[in-house]
């Protein structure tokens, strides 16, 4: 049978086609994976490894060190607290460098489809290295590697399951969305606490089962998938190597200057796996009912409010929009995202509240926490899957791969200034720690809130997804069949 595009006779399972479902459940174990090293990757270090008098011996610590205190504290010693986090940011920034250049390497050479199974190869052998506390940054860099081949190429391909103008794309992004939140609500509660319980190497152990299980979900459903998005261009006489226009250069300049308040979004928005996840700790009440029940809520289940307050909001989220859009009072793209950094700074005024009604060395109530992640997570369905969808929409096919990278990038640049900004937590008294994170938030609401008019009128220039028509290619004996038909 010859392969085909996309087209309405793709086989369909809920209102979408049906590899939606299973980049969905791929995507689900994969965050699994890394939320779930994520939620203890802070409490290992401050509890344990950072304090543990044997830690000279983790390969690559004393270099790994150095820099970090030049990059975060001008050649100074760091504390436990502040190394810590520069650990940490540094990581979850280099997870988000890679992605630019694993995408360049997928439009160029190793196609997106492959580029999913070497990247989650890595990733789930990065896993179990980290079992091992002196490979601590060996199993990182394997963890950075891997995800930068797997984080752009599975998020292309939800958009290379719509044919040209399919308005659905927005949608589907938003699903896909709650599939990284449905994995992120749960590897908290089950690599949290095995971490806590058992000890953080069976965390560690968690995640990569975890990330074994999204990889082998992918490749046994591979056949349901497009082919990859370059290789449908390619099989086009009229678009092979077809220059960029003058409209594409605008879109992919638009795109870049969105990168810059977005990396403010990352800075505060990420301090949840950070300081938030250390003043659960240290900081918060964790009694369920304090005086009536004993039991308190572990650490790391916290970890577990966003995401799932992800997948329950955005059923509403979705219905609001679609409420304004039916009155023409639908916000633009920008002006989401605008919102979104809006309601970041609230959510960091609230914690700002919290912390001034408390002494120094006082505990609040863990419902403060509750708002906060109620807040912020608000404030995230109004920036992060929009901007994903915006680049799918927008981006020339021939630099797709490389556009969704240089997304990411974003949250490279801001997870380094989150683990910067991370490492006053334990200098500056907490209320003004927060009050900080509100106003970096607000700051960077202003600038995405300005640049919607100007950009506005370019973006929506793109249409509903920027995807060249291209003829319906002759059947090829050496190309996998998309899908049994």
């Amino acid at each position: 049978m010859a392969t085909t595009d996309v087209t309405k006779d793709t086989p369909q399972l809920f209102g979408h086609p049906r590899g939606l479902t299973f980049l969905f459940t791929t995507e689900m174990w994969e965050r699994f994976s890394y939320y779930g090293m994520r939620a203890i990757l802070v409490l290992y270090l401050t509890n344990y490894l950072l304090l543990h008098p044997a830690v000279d011996n983790v390969v690559g610590y004393g270099a790994i060190k150095r820099v970090l205190e030049l990059i975060f504290n001008a050649g100074n010693p760091l504390g436990v607290q502040p190394l810590s986090s520069a650990i940490y940011g540094a990581y979850t920034a280099l997870v988000y460098l890679t992605p630019f250049f694993g995408g360049i390497i997928a439009d160029r050479w190793l196609g997106q489809r492959h580029s999913v199974i070497v990247g989650g190869v890595i990733m789930a052998i990065g896993e179990f290295v980290l079992m091992a506390p002196q490979l601590l940054f060996i199993g990182l860099l394997l963890l950075i590697a891997g995800n930068g081949f797997f984080k752009p190429n599975i998020s292309t391909q939800v958009g290379n399951l719509y044919r040209t103008g399919d308005a659905r794309i927005d949608r589907a992004y938003s699903i896909f969305y709650v599939g990284i939140n449905v994995g992120a609500f749960f590897s908290p509660l089950v690599c949290g606490t095995l971490g806590e319980s058992n000890g953080y190497q069976w965390g560690f152990f968690a995640a990569g089962v975890g990330m074994v299980i999204g990889q082998i979900t992918y490749m046994l459903t591979l056949r349901t998938l497009p082919p990859d998005r370059i290789a449908r261009v390619r099989s086009a006489a009229e678009t092979k190597k077809k220059p960029l226009t003058g409209q594409d250069w605008k879109a992919v300049i638009a795109l870049i200057l969105l990168c810059i308040p977005t990396t403010f979004f990352w800075a505060t928005y990420e301090q949840q796996g950070n300081t938030i996840n250390l003043w659960a700790q240290d900081f918060t009440d964790r009694h369920l009912i304090h005086g009536l029940i004993d039991w308190q809520i572990p650490v790391t289940w916290f970890q577990a409010f966003n995401p799932f307050m992800i997948f329950a909001f955005t059923p509403a989220v979705v219905a609001f929009w679609a409420w304004q859009a039916k009155r023409n009072r639908e916000p633009s793209t920008v002006t989401k995202m605008a919102l979104g950094l809006f309601m970041v700074a609230i959510s960091y005024i609230v914690m700002a509240f919290a912390a001034h009604i408390t002494g120094p060395h006082e505990q609040t109530s863990w419902l403060w926490l509750l708002v906060f992640f109620a807040v912020i997570t608000l404030g995230e369905l109004y920036l992060s899957p929009i901007g994903l969808a915006l680049v799918a929409r927008v981006a020339p096919p021939q630099i797709l791969s490389a556009m969704m990278g240089l997304w990411f990038i974003t949250s490279f640049t801001g997870n380094l200034l989150q683990g910067y900004i991370g490492t006053f937590f334990s200098m500056m008294t907490k209320e003004h720690f927060f009050e900080l994170c509100a106003v970096i938030a607000a700051a960077a609401g202003v600038v995405t809130w300005v640049f919607n008019f100007p950009l506005k009128p370019i973006l929506e220039k793109k249409g509903p997804l920027h995807q060249p028509e291209v003829a319906e290619p002759q059947a090829d004996p050496h190309m996998e069949p998309r899908l049994a038909e």
